[in-house]
């Protein structure tokens, strides 16, 4: 070699005499080292910590730790009424918080047996909500992911289509994020006299931004590299794990509550339930795009039956009165003044019932003693069953592999810690 050539085209070897007998590079001593990631870290998003064993980049076992966002959801819930629990429902998931609403809302009018009496103009107005906040959560998901990533066109594409959706939701319920739209017995107030015919031009924009981001990622070489055969789910450890959701679907576990337990009206309406092969992070990234494009089916078939009548049941032991009418009669300042101070009375007993949410089966086990407040209000968070399979999915990958492959399972931390 040339005395007179760059040092970086050298090779440089200290401590091991000549070059020729050095051994190959899983001969070398190595030695593992305990690495911190998060909670203070961008990847992280601030809401969980993994421990991790790292063998130079390898990771040889991860221990996450959730907590770092609780937010004592299941014991506030036992000194609110049953009403006023709706504001914390928003906080669980907190970017798709509507169907959070509608979860909680029909687990207590299965536990009242009021089930069968909502309104069906409300129960439409539900299924609108909750699926606009389904196509939410998951431009959350990918944009996050995809600027993980250097991606960042990507990112920006997909917060402009978020961003239009939010505004739409926060003119009907006058909050962007957190919105305690839906009511036990129906939902707050009615759709806006604009509000079809602006998500139907909303719907035709998003469907154009998911349609471009489909072109920059999915047949992009970085990207594929860093998404296919990572970190794959078989369908046995899914089910095993209880993983349900795009994570649960990635892996070919073809089951969706819409479908497999329709509820509301979701039996009405035609759409597919994306599925999966191979359980890696791309398929699950191939099915949150997929399940958009069903959502924007479900929106438009919604709006093209959306039937005429109330959106509250005629209910005064459930259902506030009109301001009208409690300024007017003593009847109605009564029923206004008991749901207020002592809540709903809802008989005692316990019920589970389940939705399909964001990530996955988003379930309600509520216990009443027969008061205005719940004795117990348990939830099942699905994204803390898919976190869960971090511990057994990390080792063997490499640091950058973590990147992905956290985004993808996409916790929530309001609805992990809650």
């Amino acid at each position: 070699m040339d005395d007179h050539s760059p040092l970086s085209s050298r090779r440089v070897v200290i401590g091991f005499g000549d070059a020729a007998n050095l051994p190959e590079d899983d001969e070398l001593p190595t030695e593992s080292m305990p690495l911190n990631m998060g909670p203070s870290h961008p990847a992280m998003h601030g809401t969980v910590r993994m421990v991790l064993e790292v063998d130079g980049e390898k990771i040889r076992s991860a221990d996450v730790q959730v907590g770092y966002l609780h937010r004592c959801f299941e014991k506030e819930a036992e000194n609110a009424t049953w009403t006023q629990i709706f504001p914390y429902t928003d906080r669980l998931n907190y970017v798709s918080p509507m169907l959070n609403n509608v979860g909680y809302a029909l687990a207590v009018e299965k536990l009242l047996d009021i089930d069968r009496k909502i309104p069906e103009r409300a129960q439409f107005i539900r299924v609108i909500v909750g699926e606009i906040s389904r196509i939410t959560d998951h431009l959350t998901c990918l944009a996050a992911s995809a600027m993980e990533l250097a991606a960042f066109t990507v990112f920006f594409y997909l917060m402009k289509a978020r961003e239009w959706l939010w505004e739409l939701l926060e003119e009907l319920s006058g909050a962007r994020l957190t919105h305690s739209y839906v009511r036990i017995g129906g939902v707050v107030a009615d759709l806006t006299d604009d509000f079809c015919p602006k998500l139907r031009d909303i719907l035709r924009r998003c469907r154009a931004s998911i349609d471009d981001v489909d072109k920059m990622l999915t047949s992009n070489r970085i990207f594929r590299d860093r998404m296919d055969g990572i970190g794959i789910i078989t369908r046995d450890d899914a089910l095993a794990w209880g993983l349900t959701g795009p994570v649960g679907r990635s892996t070919g576990l073809d089951y969706d509550v819409r479908k497999d337990h329709p509820y509301l009206v979701y039996d009405r309406f035609d759409f597919d339930v994306p599925v999966g092969s191979k359980g890696d992070n791309f398929d699950r990234y191939a099915v949150r795009l997929e399940e958009m494009r069903q959502s924007m089916r479900i929106l438009e078939q919604a709006m093209d039956l959306l039937p005429a009548g109330p959106v509250l049941i005629d209910d005064a032991r459930v259902a506030l009165p009109p301001k009208r009418e409690v300024y007017n009669t003593i009847e109605s300042m009564i029923a206004h003044f008991k749901l207020i101070m002592d809540g709903i009375v809802v008989p005692p007993g316990e019920i589970y019932s389940f939705t399909e949410g964001g990530n996955g089966e988003l379930g309600f086990y509520i216990v009443s003693n027969g008061t205005g407040q719940p004795w117990k209000c348990r939830v099942r968070p699905p994204c803390f069953a898919n976190l869960a399979v971090l511990n057994k999915l990390l080792p063997g990958l490499f640091i950058a592999d973590l990147v992905p492959t956290f985004g993808m399972i996409n916790m929530i931390g309001g609805e992990c810690d809650r």
